[in-house]
């Protein structure tokens, strides 16, 4: 867990201690899920969990809750860029750039410096040498002793006089596609969250535009501080100079989809204290591309005492301490359709199943945008260079659920 006091406004250690608690009420419980916002007794506490590690913030007062949030969110991203990773190693390791970095990142309570580029030239990235100089000086070199010049440029996301030998830029589209099926097998909910993650690598400074051919369908869009606002309200175009590097473009939301790539047919039987499972999985519409990396979760109820589940196709791998059976399917072959089935064994004293088990769905379908999303084209001006320029689509599910 991250910890910083800011002059003027200590924070005592003691609420870093609270809401350890609130996550861990005993040694012997299990991790609870504690609410992003909290309120704790003298402070609104603010929290984000990325790979194992707890970044906690906390307001004396009321405050917009996204803010928060999105800066815990923007430190996270900025500490696995630095450190190139995130898990408690690394932070223990590097705890005094850290400390740097959130000096320059926050300033009396208020978010100052946030982009990577301006932050590279302040505080250099930990390396061996830089390393080993501070064991043997007791003195730092990561900080830089000039300003850097992108902080009084109208685009500080970039630095000037960038060169480099192969200039390229490439845009990933990447959706994440939430279901949920009711008991009845129909569509209660379907949509997507899609992201535009852009690698650029151009000399100079280039201005870069980006169009759909049906831009018409995103909502809730959410843009880097590099695209013109006034260009996207106007025409539907994404009109930016992009920053060295990798980054995220924009996110954006479609909601009430129809469709989903496949299907999930569960059918229960109980009776005497045992359960008879059988459950078919096939590709529901054509997308174009195959899909891959299926897998079925079977999360079953607490009234389930064991379970014997075997499939046709696949690997069948049961946990019995979260009572939760993943089945690995893969892709599905065209011969045949997936199958699991098996029985379960209630607790004594039950006949029948009362409460059904619930399935988590993953999938990953390469250069296909399930949304129907499409990128029309890309263009690179003010350069006098050719640049190659590529843009693919990923689909996977995210929280896919279906009923039984």
């Amino acid at each position: 867990m991250l910890e910083k006091h800011w002059m003027g406004h200590q924070v005592d250690r003691s609420i870093c201690a609270w809401f350890w608690k609130q996550a861990h009420p005993s040694e012997r419980q299990e991790t609870i899920q504690v609410p992003t916002v909290v309120a704790a007794p003298t402070y609104y506490v603010l929290h984000i969990v990325r790979e194992g590690i707890t970044f906690l913030a906390c307001a004396k007062t009321e405050m917009p809750p996204l803010l928060g949030i999105e800066f815990l969110g923007r430190v996270a991203d900025v500490l696995t860029e630095y450190l190139g990773g995130l898990n408690e190693d690394l932070v223990k390791d590097n705890f005094v750039i850290i400390y740097q970095l959130l000096d320059e990142m926050m300033d009396h309570g208020f978010p100052l410096t946030t982009e990577p580029s301006i932050l590279k030239e302040m505080i250099l990235p930990a390396n061996l040498v830089s390393r080993v100089i501070s064991v043997v000086t007791g003195t730092s070199t990561t900080l830089s002793s000039t300003l850097p010049s992108t902080t009084s440029s109208s685009v500080p996301w970039r630095a000037s006089g960038i060169k480099h030998a192969k200039n390229e830029v490439y845009f990933d589209l990447v959706e994440e596609m939430d279901a949920t099926v009711n008991k009845d097998g129909f569509l209660a909910r379907c949509e997507v969250y899609g992201e535009v993650l852009g690698s650029s690598r151009l000399s100079g400074m280039p201005d870069v535009s980006l169009t759909f051919t049906n831009p018409s369908i995103l909502n809730d869009v959410s843009f880097h501080p590099c695209v013109r606002i006034q260009a996207w309200e106007s025409n539907q175009k994404l009109s930016f100079v992009p920053p060295d590097g990798s980054f995220k473009l924009m996110s954006y939301r479609i909601k009430n989809l129809k469709n989903t790539p496949i299907y999930v047919r569960p059918q229960f039987s109980s009776g005497g204290g045992v359960v008879t499972v059988t459950v078919m999985v096939g590709i529901r519409a054509n997308v174009g591309k195959p899909v891959d990396n299926i897998t079925l979760q079977l999360v079953l109820p607490p009234s389930v005492a064991s379970s014997d589940l075997t499939a046709n196709h696949g690997s069948v791998l049961p946990n019995h301490t979260t009572k939760v059976t993943t089945w690995t399917i893969g892709r599905i072959p065209k011969d045949k359709a997936p199958c699991l089935s098996g029985k379960l064994q209630l607790e004594a004293g039950l006949e029948r199943l009362r409460e059904y088990p619930t399935f988590l769905v993953g999938f990953k379908i390469m250069g296909v945008a399930l949304s129907g999303l499409r990128s029309d084209r890309v263009d690179i001006n003010r350069v006098d260079y050719s640049a190659y320029r590529g843009f693919r689509a990923v689909t996977r599910a995210g929280n896919y659920e279906i009923r039984s």
